[in-house]
């Protein structure tokens, strides 16, 4: 099996590598569109899983809403517009039709008005809502939905950017302001759990500037996590929309008075892009290396035969093992496989991330023994194969526990105090990572510092407390220092 290019050679290749060769997706006839393979999928549900139990353990009821949206009513909002024109992928005709043997487009099936292909669905939700909503005993509404959308990407990179994409994207409606941050709020918090807890990726909770917000949001809220490579990623944000789109759509509620209101709103999601970042903050140069609570696959058993009679010797053995891992809640597969040598299956699930190796041989065997592996730092032990039922239970914790550690010391050591413009740059160039800095508050210095280093304020931390001092860039006064990275 071939070897990976190193990170630290080419990141950029190292990453693409991983998702072709550990099986994860591959690139589509459709520019900028990926097929996500099997194993990439297994994740991908695994994430939707424990997400959509979280949604609805918080009131929260899936629905689904059309994919094509009608041009008149994603006009209706003007910073949404703005925010999304340059992406958006339009269907003009409704048929096709044979012409000197070339399929072409039938110029007399075009639409009485085009369709927006979804790239978000606020619009659409909010046009519905108007139908929904007219007393405050129709609040609030808790509605997600698991879809795709089309954002027509000029660059793309498989998981992190493509032109389609699949996400969640949670819309709620809400009687007054406070209710409704609470929400976004609330939201925010269910996205930092599963990251941390479950994706064992640290991350920076914070809210976006006004450049950086959600086109047609009055606050957005982010989760920022840097790579392994010192570049920043967004991968999560929940909105607070105030009333800016029932506003649009004329969506009013009576309160318990008697009077009409407008209501309020949030909306919120992740995507694939969450694979991207489990691929380049924990994997290495042998693969990928996939946190226990979401691997497909947490153990693998690999048998060590010379011939069909020790094979049926190890399968007797691993069968009871595998019973006991199951009753563990632990997924594990046996590869008796007698196409491919150890060694090759060895490097197999190195490269796809299992966990967990479990190598049993007849040698071992014979003493009662079997060899662990642990993917997340290679280390091996041999143990008694009584004491599986124990062992890996608590390993599998370990691991997860140790990647989110690793993670968060490389995190930390990506965090770097700034004062001075001219240092702003060297780190930058030479470090990488966050920089901690303070700014004026003003788009025009955040526009410039962006055209001069290529470089954005990620966010202002959320738990951050005041502090004075001066604009590295205007030398101004400044209350708070805020993040800035170089991102995808």
């Amino acid at each position: 099996m071939a070897q990976l290019t190193s990170r630290r050679e080419d990141y950029s290749k190292w990453y693409n590598e991983i998702i072709i060769k550990a099986n994860l997706a591959e690139t589509s006839n459709v520019r900028g569109c990926m097929i996500i393979k099997p194993y990439g999928f297994a994740i991908w549900e695994k994430i939707q899983n424990i997400l959509n139990k979280k949604f609805k353990n918080t009131g929260h009821d899936n629905i689904y809403f059309p994919l094509f949206i009608p041009k008149s009513l994603f006009s209706k909002e003007a910073c949404h517009i703005d925010g999304f024109s340059q992406e958006c992928a339009v269907v003009t005709h409704y048929r096709l039709k044979k012409k000197d043997n070339n399929i072409i487009i039938d110029p007399e099936a075009k639409l009485e008005e085009e369709l927006i292909v979804r790239p978000t669905s606020e619009t659409i939700i909010w046009h519905t809502y108007r139908r929904w909503i007219k007393s405050y005993r129709d609040l609030p509404i808790l509605i997600n939905q698991w879809a795709n959308i089309i954002r027509w990407e000029m660059h793309t990179r498989l998981f992190l950017r493509t032109s389609e994409c699949l996400w969640q994207e949670g819309h709620t409606a809400h009687t007054n302001k406070k209710e409704a941050v609470c929400e976004a709020k609330q939201m925010l918090n269910i996205y930092t759990n599963f990251i941390e807890n479950y994706m064992a990726i640290p991350v920076i909770q914070g809210v976006k500037t006004a450049i950086e917000r959600f086109a047609g949001a009055e606050e957005t809220y982010c989760i920022e996590a840097i790579m392994q490579n010192g570049k920043a990623l967004q991968i999560g944000t929940s909105h607070f929309l105030g009333q800016n789109f029932s506003k649009a759509f004329n969506v009013k509620f009576t309160n318990n008075k008697g009077y009409q209101e407008y209501v309020w709103g949030t909306s919120w999601g992740i995507s694939t892009r969450l694979i991207g970042a489990l691929i380049m903050i924990h994997s290495d140069d042998k693969g990928l290396v996939l946190p226990p609570k979401l691997a497909p696959i947490q153990t693998v058993i690999i048998p060590i035969f010379k011939n069909e009679e020790q094979l049926k010797r190890i399968t007797k053995i691993v069968s009871n093992i595998k019973n006991i891992l199951k009753e563990n809640n632990i997924s594990v597969f046996y590869d008796d496989r007698n196409i491919y040598t150890p060694g090759w299956k060895f490097n197999e699930y190195e490269l796809k991330g299992v966990p967990i190796r479990i190598n049993i041989g007849i040698k071992d065997l014979e003493k009662g023994m079997v060899e662990i592996v642990r993917r997340d730092n290679l280390n091996k032990q041999f143990v008694n194969y009584n004491y599986i039922g124990k062992i890996i239970p608590e390993l599998l914790t370990i691991i997860q526990k140790n990647l989110f550690k690793k993670a968060l010391e490389r995190r930390n050591n990506f965090i770097t105090k700034v004062d001075d413009y001219n240092e702003f740059k060297k780190i930058l160039n030479e470090k990488g990572g966050f920089i901690l800095a303070h700014w004026d508050g003003t788009s025009e210095t955040e526009k410039k510092i962006k055209l001069d280093t290529k470089t954005t304020i990620r966010c202002i931390p959320l738990k951050k407390s005041k502090e004075k001092g001066k604009c590295i860039y205007s030398g101004k006064p400044s209350n708070q220092r805020v993040f800035f990275a170089k991102a995808y």
